[in-house]
């Protein structure tokens, strides 16, 4: 007897979609199954290595892909906004992790244990009034 699979396929043209976020980053990721022919991570229009121009930061990105073993297995498409470079890597990388489990549960065991699949919950701690900065007071003398 012949073991069927049982993984979701999206149509062609149709996407697995998720959202990821850091800090006041957000990334809306869409994971098509289908690859394009040069280019397999869009973010906001652009080539990944456009927009990220360190290594570090297009590490950072493609990381849950890496994760599963499916670098160029995906064609994704991101809109970022909020936030800077580094936080918006880490919402791409946290929604590209979401999408991966809509495709397939079983990559949760890697993406978990990788520490992916949690949103950072780090944020800038608010100023306070009476104070300059969050917790930085100004000059106290006694006399």
């Amino acid at each position: 007897m012949a073991k069927t699979d049982n993984k979701p396929k999206p149509a062609p043209g149709r996407y697995f979609e998720a959202v990821g976020r850091r800090k006041t980053s957000v990334a809306r990721v869409r994971l098509f199954s289908e690859k394009s022919g040069k280019e397999n991570i869009l973010v906001n229009g652009k080539s990944h290595a456009d927009y990220f121009h360190t290594a570090e930061m297009r590490k950072i990105a493609t990381e849950a892909l890496g994760a599963v073993g499916a670098e160029g297995g995906f064609r994704v498409s991101a809109k970022l906004s909020g936030g800077g470079v580094h936080s918006q890597a880490e919402a791409l990388r946290h929604g590209i992790s979401r999408a991966l489990l809509l495709v397939d549960q079983n990559h949760r065991k890697f993406l978990k244990s990788a520490g992916y699949l949690k949103r950072d919950p780090r944020m800038k701690e608010r100023r306070k009034f009476g104070l300059k900065k969050a917790r930085k007071a100004p000059q106290w003398a006694k006399r």
